[in-house]
């Protein structure tokens, strides 16, 4: 088992840290499923208005870079919750493997992403004077393709950054007690992943048989 846990101002007991880090981050969380479900909103508005002209829009993503990206995040899912359980146990060896391990997913993503971005660029499927596809509902979804993806990159970069200060919290080698922090960069990691499961049918499936 872990050792004991490390307590940080303003908490005076491990067990009201332990309590509050989480629902702190499950606050934060919400208020992110809320800005998130406006963009969704939207979505859902244009494809209804939109008809098929929104699927022909949506049929130009490249399906390929879509479902890379998918098993990346979600492998990365996978190995950030090994990270926050071995940290739990105090399996400090196995729980720095799985950090980088996590780090290493996730700029792979933004690697993919950086190709995926490219080819867009030069194929013209961003909206304005030299749009491929003819304005209107086409227009909308990449509209909705660029604002999401790009929205969703930078939350991804923000979880680098805290899964990183977890690696240099190692780096002084009392990364065990810090069960807690594990926990709430688990949750936002997460989040990141879960975002990217809803996205990965309403960038890439719209209009495919």
């Amino acid at each position: 088992m872990s050792s004991d846990i490390i307590i940080h101002e303003p908490f005076e007991t491990a067990a009201r840290q332990k309590v509050a880090v989480p629902f702190g981050v499950w606050s934060f969380l919400a208020t992110e499923c809320l800005f998130f479900g406006g963009i969704f909103l939207f979505y859902a508005y244009a494809r209804w208005h939109g008809g098929e002209a929104f699927s022909a829009g949506a049929k130009e993503t490249d399906i390929w870079f879509g479902s890379a990206n998918t098993f990346i995040l979600m492998t990365s899912s996978l190995t950030m919750a090994i990270a926050e359980r071995a940290t739990k146990e105090g399996l400090v060896r196995l729980a720095r493997w799985m950090l980088w391990a996590t780090i290493g997913f996730g700029l792979a993503f933004l690697v993919v992403k950086g190709f995926e971005y490219r080819k867009d660029i030069s194929e013209h499927l961003i909206p304005g004077p030299h749009f491929k596809l003819e304005q209107g509902p086409a227009a909308q979804f990449w509209a909705f393709y660029w604002t999401v993806t790009v929205t969703h990159a930078i939350h991804l970069t923000i979880g680098l950054g805290v899964v990183g200060r977890l690696l240099w919290i190692d780096r002084r080698g009392d990364l065990a007690p810090h069960a807690t922090t594990a926990e709430g960069t688990a949750l936002y990691w997460h989040l990141v992943d879960i975002v990217w499961v809803i996205l990965y049918p309403l960038l890439y499936l719209v209009g495919r048989p």
